[in-house]
């Protein structure tokens, strides 16, 4: 449990059926905070919001809700925004520019933002040290389970926490990839090295995920550290075990959110080696797992390695084609860009009726490396976003 946070959620009416959609935390003491936002060019206004906010590098609370994204809303979407971080920021008695905000849902509606003033006291009641989980639910849209995980670390006799959240199951893509996510911690640290920190984890989890190949407006991940816990990260140890922790955290996390993608019952850790840079490796993993020939391949559990080296040869680096290795988990398929033949196949078919799997490819021209999480796109996907608005 991370010392001096709290978190809630609860059922606002913003979304049918009487689920929770508004959540919260809020931080004891003012919180260092940092983070990493959307690179599409078309932004939420919350993000907006949240872009402009953060650059104090101290806020007390985040408020979140799910099934509105207050996107392509115009002018009034960020006085909406504003409005949801002054309703909570009243009832805390702090600055409304300490007070973060995220929406995530349908783009293009009005934020029914009188259902969430009018809510806020039932949210602060709801306020508790183990509120994180009802938090993680109500922030879910598409989502089937929420997500959150907790760590304490033990550094020189003392201990610090984190609790990270995440949603996200739909418009999943690397490049900040399309989720919101927050962690808590309570080390100290100041908010220009935590943004670093931040982004090199993010860079190693959430941007190396991908489910559909579409990246959303309102992505968000933050990171807030408190201090409780009286351990310092300008101490080299806990530094180095918190930047540990904290990239272990969003690289679990983020293969929940493909574990948990609209209609995938398959996740694929893809792994690139023998690249000439990692670079290369980065943009062959990246064609390799937005395939939809590849993904549908996965889904019919069908070790067609043609789709495969297919993506290879339009990845836009350069490739040996007859030094190509390709294995299903440690079932080669392909050895020097040539077919291992059936028995090797049936091995491989077998490989992919599991519900976990490497795709491990090999393309012996230098050192570069890269790994992704991509997973099968499935006939539900596609009925779920055929009428996710109705």
């Amino acid at each position: 449990m991370c010392q001096g946070f709290k978190a809630a959620g609860i059922c606002a009416g913003i979304k049918k059926n009487n689920i929770k959609d508004l959540g919260l935390i809020v931080s004891d003491v003012p919180a260092s905070v940092a983070g990493v936002f959307t690179k599409n060019q078309i932004k939420a206004a919350p993000v907006l919001l949240d872009m402009e906010r953060i650059k104090s590098g101290t806020c007390r609370a985040v408020i979140v809700n799910s099934g509105n994204a207050n996107c392509c809303t115009g002018g009034q979407g960020m006085k909406d925004a504003t409005r949801m971080a002054k309703a909570a920021a009243d009832k805390l008695g702090v600055p409304e520019e300490m007070v973060l905000v995220s929406s995530t849902g349908v783009i293009g509606q009005a934020l029914p933002v009188e259902k969430i003033e009018s809510n806020i006291p039932q949210l602060f009641d709801a306020l508790s040290p183990d509120g994180f989980l009802d938090f993680a639910e109500s922030i879910m849209t598409t989502d089937k389970i929420p997500k959150k995980l907790s760590r304490t670390v033990k550094v020189a006799g003392k201990f610090f926490s984190l609790t990270g959240i995440a949603k996200g199951a739909g418009m999943i893509r690397p490049d900040m990839a399309t989720m919101l996510s927050y962690v808590c911690t309570d080390v100290e640290a100041d908010s220009s090295i935590l943004k670093d920190l931040l982004a090199d984890a993010v860079n190693l989890s959430f941007n190396r995920i991908t489910i559909d190949g579409d990246t959303s407006t309102n992505d968000t991940v933050l990171l807030l550290a408190n201090g409780k816990s009286g351990l310092s990260i300008s101490n080299a140890p806990v530094k180095e075990a918190f930047k540990k922790a904290l990239e272990e955290m969003l690289i679990e996390l983020a293969k929940m959110v493909v574990k948990d993608g609209e209609g995938v019952t398959k996740l694929v850790e893809l792994k690139i080696y023998g690249a000439l840079s990692d670079n290369d490796a980065g943009k062959m993993a990246d064609t390799v797992a937005h395939s939809n020939l590849v993904k549908t391949a996965f889904f019919g559990e069908d070790a067609n390695w043609g789709r495969i080296i297919g993506a290879l040869g339009r990845a836009g680096v350069s490739l040996n084609p007859d030094a190509i290795d390709i294995s299903f988990n440690d079932v080669m398929l392909v050895k020097n860009g040539l077919w291992c033949g059936s028995e090797a196949e049936t091995k491989a078919t077998k490989v992919m009726k599991l519900s976990e799997f490497e795709v491990v490819i090999d393309v012996h021209l230098g050192s570069g490396a890269a790994l992704c999480w991509t997973c099968d796109f499935s006939i539900d996907y596609v009925k779920i976003n055929a009428d996710y608005r109705s």
